[in-house]
């Protein structure tokens, strides 16, 4: 008999956490390799996680609701053995050993909060209480210290909040109830207290002098007072999710936005004309998204440095094109399903992709690794009437394309026998970019040549 440790899976380039939604199998079931383990979220995709080996749940390391870094081990089979020799009660001790043993190693460090992951050691950070009446060990979970941390509250003061977790353990609900009850005076914070914050922090913390580093924080905003005839909406996890993923990214980078008007008649007419042929043929109903997916791969072979990142000083360019396109779910967030070596697919391929991936959005039915990948995302603003926009940029990526509605207008048409006016379809279409290695020239010139892509547009293309 042996024991097979689980792992919280890769889900994508960009993706380095996961939170734990549900688990189908307890400590002491029978699991079949493939079977699912559990329900993942991360800010992209839901996904279920499937065993990796067939045997008997032998620990279950994390609770429903838990982070978890990726690589993290977060579960134990015990392969060929025999079932009923497991009851359903998880196996605490053996985990506990371990806690012990972890923060026995870690030095105490009374003014600062350690809370990191490192991938080197393959094992949360956690801080040791110093050896109180008792004489034993109290285990902060890195959830519990990010909350300390983030609340301003000091060693001493947690250690003297009361735990109602296991062997007395602070939980989440614990120090959140101590936060909240912290402004009625019941609890107090000590003063005095000055604290240490790591250098990933340091856009939150003001040097004094050497040694002495002071944490200058936002004042909290006070909770609204609810007046009138309102309705109160939580927001779900994914819009959480998807705010936090928007505010870090105008944070991340410095955002520009260039605009350019395109004549996209030749494009519009040819559709029409063809896309009942194309449907008998290919089985697939052509929309505009895959013309313009194939517009932007023919721009980014051109201007390869909008397909890239930026990793420090250092920018990586992307070979492998994958093109995101931002899909409206039925609940009204929004997710990026990609597209990927875009650069290799015909328009027949390219159609089958962006239909087939847009379906699995709306059903819910996506993998992870549909929305990893993307080095380029376009977002069509137009399907809802808007006739352009400003996106913000799908980090780790560098640029988004928006495009607008079409509509009908009279423009001045140039001809060799000189100027007429004509009603053409008119498209709007912006580009935002990363301005630390996207300059306004480089982001104008490349949104123009798309522009010239569509205008351009063969009208007698055979499909």
């Amino acid at each position: 008999m042996s024991l097979v440790d689980l792992v919280m899976p890769k889900l994508g380039e960009s993706i380095m956490e996961a939170t734990i939604l549900k688990w189908h199998k307890h400590a002491g079931d029978v699991i079949a390799q493939d079977e699912t383990l559990l329900d993942i979220a991360t800010d992209k995709v839901d996904s279920e996680v499937p065993s990796t080996a067939e045997g008997v749940i032998e620990e279950i390391l994390f609770k429903e609701n838990d982070v978890v870094p990726i690589g993290t081990v977060i579960a134990r089979i015990r392969v060929n053995a025999p079932s009923n020799i497991y009851s359903k009660t998880p196996n605490i001790p053996k985990k506990e050993y371990e806690e012990a043993k972890l923060v026995e190693e870690i030095p105490y460090q009374p003014s600062s909060f350690n809370s990191g992951y490192s991938e080197q050691e393959g094992i949360h950070s956690s801080m040791q209480e110093p050896q109180g009446s008792t004489g034993k060990i109290r285990f902060y979970s890195p959830l519990v210290l990010n909350i300390a941390q983030s609340e301003n509250i000091s060693m001493r003061e947690l250690e003297n909040i009361t735990g109602t977790g296991l062997e007395g353990r602070v939980s989440k609900k614990d120090i959140l109830a101590y936060v909240a009850n912290r402004g009625n005076g019941s609890n107090n914070p000590q003063p005095g207290f000055q604290q240490q914050i790591s250098a990933q922090q340091n856009e939150e913390v003001k040097v004094i002098s050497p040694g002495n580093i002071q944490e200058t924080r936002d004042e909290k905003q006070l909770p609204a007072v609810i007046q009138g005839n309102i309705e109160l909406i939580e927001m779900d996890r994914m819009r959480k999710l998807i705010a936090k993923h928007m505010i870090d990214s105008k944070r991340t980078s410095a955002h520009d936005t260039s605009f350019a008007e395109c004549d996209v008649t030749n494009l519009v007419l040819w559709r029409e004309k063809i896309k009942k042929e194309f449907e008998t043929r290919e089985g697939e109903k052509i929309t505009f998204t895959p013309l313009f997916v194939e517009a932007i791969v023919k721009c980014i072979k051109k201007y390869p440095l909008l397909s890239s990142s930026v990793d420090g000083d250092r920018i990586l360019v992307k070979k492998d094109i994958g093109i995101g396109m931002a899909t409206a779910l039925p609940s009204g967030n929004l997710i990026v399903p990609v597209i990927k070596n875009a650069d290799q697919l015909n328009l027949v391929g390219l159609t089958k992709q962006v239909n087939g991936l847009a379906n699995a959005a709306r059903t819910g039915k996506l993998k992870p690794d549909d929305t990893s990948g993307g080095t380029f995302t376009l977002t069509n603003v137009g399907t809802f009437g808007s006739i352009m926009g400003t996106p913000i940029i799908n980090q780790p990526q560098v640029a988004i394309m928006a495009v607008g509605a079409i509509k009908k207008r009279p423009m001045v048409i140039e001809t060799s026998q000189g100027d007429t006016i004509g009603i053409r379809h008119m498209m709007y279409i912006s580009l935002s970019y990363d301005h630390r290695i996207i300059d306004g020239a480089l982001g104008s010139t490349f949104l123009n040549a798309v522009s010239k892509e569509l205008e351009n547009f063969d009208s007698n293309r055979t499909i």
